[in-house]
Order: C-alpha cells, then structure tokens, then sequence
C-alpha cells in the first residue's frame, strides 16, 4: 500500500509539474505554439500526454508489485539506487519493453518537441507549489 501511495505521489509532481516546468524552467514550450515548433508542442498538450502516461505506469506498476517495490526503493535511495533499477529490468526486459512502450507517447513527443522534462525541474515546482502558493 505504502509503495502504491509513493507512486502516486511521485506521478502526481510529474503531472502537475510537466509542462508547468517545461514553460517556467526553460524547457521550451509555450502557452501558445510557437512559431516552428511543430504542432502539439504545447504545455497542454504535455500535460496530456504526460498525464495519461503516468495514468498507464500506475496501472502497469499496480500489477507488477516487484517491479513496484524496486522503482519506489530507487526513489528513497542514493547512491545504487539506478543501478539496480537497471539491474532489474536487465533481469526482465520483457517488462522493460512494456513501459518503454506506456512512456514512447511523452518520449515521442518531448524528442519531436525537442524539449526535456527534467526531474529536478518537476520537484523545484512541486516544492514551490506545496508552500501554498505566493506570500
């Protein structure tokens, strides 16, 4: 259960925070589509995508508790903590293959967008956003 509520956590910075820190943390999308941007590169369009992928992670995760249990330790620890995620899904690749393709949609469009989501970024907003706004 704990696991479950971590995740959820984690995806709901994610989601708030996509395209909110890609307009605010130089990321490159804007509110409007930018002159040569292609289409859909917009911070609503982001957080779509980003939403409904994370929407399809937490269903994959629900229903591979190991995998679960792996991910939410990487994201309590430090050092070691890539290492053996890589270590799992070398174990698994078949799991692997299976969320890489639940993300291909946000990858797909942040590659075409040629705009990143950076973790630090989306936990900068999270935490500006949890104070509870401007004082």
């Amino acid at each position: 259960m704990r696991t479950s509520v971590v995740w959820r956590t984690q995806a709901a910075s994610l989601a708030v925070g996509a395209a909110a820190a890609l307009t605010l943390c130089g990321g490159g999308v804007a509110a409007a589509q930018p002159a040569g941007q292609p289409p859909g590169c917009t911070a609503s369009n982001f957080s779509h995508t980003a939403s409904g992928v994370l929407a399809a992670a937490g269903a994959w995760l629900d229903a591979h508790p190991e995998a679960n249990d792996v991910l939410t330790a990487a994201g309590q620890r430090g050092a070691g903590a890539e290492q053996s995620v890589r270590d799992y899904f070398v174990a698994r690749p078949q799991e692997y293959q299976e969320l890489r393709a639940i993300a291909a949609p946000l990858i797909d469009l942040q590659r075409g967008c040629n705009a990143a989501i950076q973790p630090m970024q989306i936990a900068a907003l999270y935490e500006a956003l949890s104070r509870g706004g401007p004082h």
